[in-house]
């Protein structure tokens, strides 16, 4: 069986418990031989880093797919439109988050108080693997001294871990050319389905609103239509009866002048009559 390696021995630390973590350094030291030197200068983890190792180290599998989800997203977010941008980004929060509970989970049932700085300095940490490859290397190997941010460069984070840090730990297994390129595709697809269907989408709501115009546009000629057969036939009737009077007028004005006439006459009839009477 071969000797293990000082990172093997140094993940082994970084997961035990904290309080035992000088006299288990010193226990491994004086067994390890040629590594004893690299051994005694490990430093000890504060405790949000001890708790991401912790993590690494029991839920290998699940850290590990969270690991690779990230890494897609990270290659297919150049694909995306803003709102599925910002849906990855409460996606993502929100896996955080859960992983973070877990982990602190894990510590609190060895006996260690999470306080809230510490489960956000998990979070941070956490987050960081998401957003940076070298950074998710260095959560995996569960060999963290001290926690990370979103913002660690790269040589901030391989500050942070105990011996070399191997970038092949978070990676996922090469993906076939062709499988590769048949996720490409299908993206492409997709994105142009989605453009699709928004366009329809829009183009919908336009004919909606041209359907909307155009029965109103119909309804408005109905009323309007109705309203000129109306005006139609008042003219007609109006024109009938001045057709009427026109003819009726002639008779009308012969007769007011034979009116005017016998009035005329009697006039003159009673005029006499009051002169005759007058003279008696």
């Amino acid at each position: 069986m071969a000797d293990p390696t000082f990172e093997e021995i140094a993940a082994a630390l970084y997961s035990g418990q904290p309080d035992a973590f000088v006299a288990s350094r010193k226990a491994r030291a004086e067994e390890a031989g040629a590594l004893a030197p690299r051994i005694r200068a490990l430093k000890k983890p504060s405790i949000a880093a001890w708790v991401v190792n912790v993590f690494a180290q029991e839920r290998s599998g699940q850290l590990g797919e969270a690991l690779q989800l990230a890494r897609e997203l990270r290659e297919a977010q150049d694909d995306l439109d803003a709102p599925a941008l910002a849906k990855l980004g409460r996606d993502r929060r929100a896996l955080t988050r859960r992983l973070a509970a877990t982990a602190a989970e894990l510590a609190a049932s060895r006996g260690e108080r999470i306080t809230p700085a510490t489960l956000e300095s998990v979070e941070q940490s956490i987050s960081a693997a998401f957003f940076d490859p070298t950074a998710a290397s260095a959560v995996a190997s569960g060999r963290l001294v001290r926690a990370l941010t979103p913002s660690s460069s790269e040589e901030e984070i391989r500050d942070a871990v105990a011996g070399e840090l191997d970038e092949g730990d978070a990676a996922p297994p090469p993906q076939p050319p062709d499988e590769l390129q048949a996720r490409r595709k299908r993206r492409e697809a997709e994105r142009r389905v989605a453009a699709a269907e928004k366009e329809q989408a829009v183009a919908e709501r336009e004919l909606g609103r041209k359907d909307s115009a155009l029965q109103k546009l119909r309804s408005t000629a109905d009323e309007l239509s109705e309203r000129v057969a109306d005006l139609e036939a008042q003219l007609e009737r109006a024109r009938a009866e001045v057709r009427r009077v026109e003819q009726e007028l002639p008779e009308l004005e012969s007769a007011q002048a034979e009116a005017a006439k016998r009035v005329e006459e009697t006039g003159d009839a009673v005029e006499r009559a009051r002169t005759d009477l007058a003279s008696l």
